[in-house]
């Protein structure tokens, strides 16, 4: 198993900027790379950035230039920096973990973070 908790959610004006931490704990060995994803209400969760055990980002269209995913030097922390916020960008934000076993992949789950941004 898999442990993350997120933190550094909160409430900002747009045009502001947050920053957001996950911390694994668990089986740290088997993560294959993290990301975040975030869900408005009514909406589809979507991917909002994702980064490889190598390094290599990825970002969804609606944060690319304004978001920044970055992982601490133990592999197992990861961070969002987001700036230039937008009120579109109100959403609970969670951590992912895909992580790999001899028995099959799983998927891991942070409970999430709300990200709130006004106008």
């Amino acid at each position: 198993q898999v442990q993350l908790v997120e933190s550094g959610g909160g409430s900002v004006q747009a045009g502001g900027s947050l920053r957001l931490s996950c911390a694994a704990s668990g089986h740290i060995f088997a993560i294959n790379g993290m990301g975040w994803y975030r869900q408005a209400p009514g909406k589809q969760r979507e991917l909002v950035a994702a980064i490889t055990d190598g390094g290599t980002t990825n970002y969804g269209d609606a944060v690319k230039g304004r978001f920044t995913i970055s992982r601490g030097n133990a592999k197992n922390t990861v961070y969002l920096h987001m700036n230039s916020l937008k009120p579109e960008d109100t959403a609970v934000y969670y951590c992912n973990a895909p992580s790999r076993y001899s028995s099959g992949p799983r998927e891991y789950w942070g409970q999430g973070t709300q990200v709130t941004v006004s106008s």
